[in-house]
């Protein structure tokens, strides 16, 4: 056992080095490649169902956990211009009583017939309206990218393997002599990034964020979120077509409404992706208690 185990270390050490050795992809052409792959999440899930499991804990002032709780839902796509349709399954590893799970379902479908008694009425408004909101959403989300190159200085610093996927690693640190041009971009000055793009495919793998100062959302009304706060997240490659979000964590300190502060820590986690149509079952097997 511990020659293989030798063996082993001695084949992965080799591996990594000889990724090492490979020059790395000229930065600026493999950037214009990654930009043309990049997406928001909600796009990427739009055509598919899945499971979502959500752990959030309340931490105390040293970052100890002093509450948990968790749900687990079956997530499917929204209607046009709507969030996604969430249905909770399970809660700290209890199951939703039946009667809830057919009172969540009614509620869903009625919603889904006054859609469609809409639609009849005057199905040219309401695809034209559908029309406008994607036109938009495209735009913002474009506006959104042009923002990232805009604010971020991004840097190509070495190769990685991650889940027996080569990527190559950047790290993206803001530029204080922009200004961007969204919401969105403000919020990025606000944080230092790394990024592992996977090689192949030019496609976003992970990506770990950092909060450099506070963030103030609403004008600081709403909430601040601290200085230290941190969210990591992955994609993997799934059934070989789609990467698609696998997991996110996040540690985060914020006050809200300038009264209370908040400590927070989670991890959500997404599995079981199916590809949704109106003939895909809306029944998975009851989730397990973890």
């Amino acid at each position: 056992m511990r020659r293989l185990a030798a063996v082993a270390f001695v084949c992965s050490v080799s591996t990594c080095l000889r990724a090492q050795e490979r020059p790395l992809p000229d930065p600026q052409l493999f950037l214009q490649e990654v930009r043309k792959h990049l997406d928001t999440d909600d796009g990427r899930q739009s055509a598919y169902m899945y499971v979502e499991k959500r752990r959030e804990q309340k931490l105390d002032s040293a970052g100890r956990p002093t509450g948990e709780s968790l749900k687990i839902f079956e997530s499917y796509p929204g209607l046009p211009g709507e969030p996604r349709w969430r249905r909770l399954v399970a809660e700290d590893g209890r199951p939703v009583p039946p009667r809830d799970l057919e009172k969540s379902d009614r509620e869903r479908r009625e919603h889904v017939e006054e859609y469609a008694r809409k639609l009849a009425k005057d199905p040219e408004k309401e695809r034209a309206r559908e029309t406008r909101e994607r036109e938009r959403g495209k735009r913002e989300r474009t506006q959104a990218i042009d923002d990232v190159f805009r604010v971020f200085d991004v840097r190509m610093i070495g190769r990685e393997t991650l889940e027996d996927h080569e990527t190559v690693v950047f790290s993206l640190t803001p530029r204080r002599d922009v200004k961007p041009r969204t919401r969105e971009g403000q919020i990025m000055r606000n944080f230092s990034c790394r990024a592992w793009i996977s090689e192949s495919d030019y496609e976003l793998a992970r990506l770990d964020v950092e909060a450099i100062d506070t963030v103030s959302i609403g004008f600081g009304l709403l909430a601040r979120v601290h200085k230290g706060s941190q969210a990591s997240f992955r994609r993997r490659k799934v059934n070989g077509e789609a990467w698609l979000p696998a997991m996110a964590t996040y540690t985060a300190s914020a006050r809200i409404a300038l009264l209370k502060v908040m400590r927070r820590g989670g991890v959500m986690e997404f599995s079981d992706y199916k590809k949704f149509s109106v003939d895909t079952s809306t029944t998975y097997a009851r989730p397990k208690s973890p």
